[in-house]
């Protein structure tokens, strides 16, 4: 039986007065908005919690010298989605990057290039944001691309507090590998923790990958399987953020 996680081990961080810290210290009006809009506590229930499925398309894995060139998100509950709120767009690139991969998202550079650019969004996606905790699935890609476009747009620090469904994924199947008595036994490392293979231990269907809200849905519908499966509706949110 999958034992229904309520308590962590791990020390809650302390978001509040981080993100309170940084409203003192933005000078960006975009940003200073977003973190005086209030944050949840880490003792909330995650049945009172608000989260935002939150992906992006990249031109590579290092923010810096790679952009962002897409966003989707889309609001949920532990238990529910809600498709009314998603919103994606395509962003312009701010410098040309000669050698992205159009095949594999399917983004032109036509349509990139008649694409607003990642400022011009900014102040939307920041306001999804607020009020809510941020779900992604690894979450160094959505924090780290966004905190350069943030810091080149504004001159501004973005942190936030994330789920992470990679993470959650991870302590059900933690990464471990085998020694010579293991391997003998024929005992493999864990399952992948990808996107598309953990929704498969849950069996949700298949998605074409690599589209921004059709990954932050998925991302959302993994979450909600995760739910379900390892934790209860009255679990603490700061014993799944990171």
């Amino acid at each position: 039986m999958t034992r229904k996680n309520t308590i962590s081990d791990k020390q809650p961080l302390n978001w509040e007065s981080r993100l309170s810290l940084l409203a003192d210290q933005a000078r960006d009006p975009r940003l200073k908005a977003y973190y005086n809009a209030g944050h949840i506590p880490g003792h909330t229930l995650v049945k009172q919690v608000e989260f935002l499925a939150l992906d992006l398309e990249t031109t590579g894995l290092d923010p810096k010298t790679d952009a962002i060139i897409s966003v989707g998100f889309l609001p949920l509950f532990y238990d529910r989605i809600l498709c009314s709120g998603a919103r994606y767009w395509v962003v312009r690139p701010d410098h040309v990057i000669s050698d992205i991969q159009t095949t594999i998202h399917g983004i032109t550079h036509t349509h990139m290039g008649t694409s607003p650019d990642f400022s011009t969004i900014l102040e939307p996606l920041l306001q999804a944001m607020a009020g809510r905790v941020v779900l992604v699935h690894y979450n160094r890609i959505e924090r780290d691309f966004l905190g350069k476009a943030v810091l080149d747009a504004t001159g501004d620090t973005l942190v936030f507090p994330v789920v992470d469904t990679m993470e959650l994924e991870s302590r059900k199947h933690p990464v471990f590998r085998p020694n010579f008595i293991q391997r003998w036994m024929g005992e493999k490392n864990s399952p992948s923790l990808r996107l598309a293979h953990a929704r498969q231990r849950y069996n949700l269907p298949p998605y074409r990958p690599h589209h921004a809200l059709t990954d932050a849905l998925a991302t959302a519908e993994l979450f909600l399987a995760q739910m379900a499966d390892q934790f209860t509706p009255d679990t603490p949110v700061a014993d799944l953020w990171i």
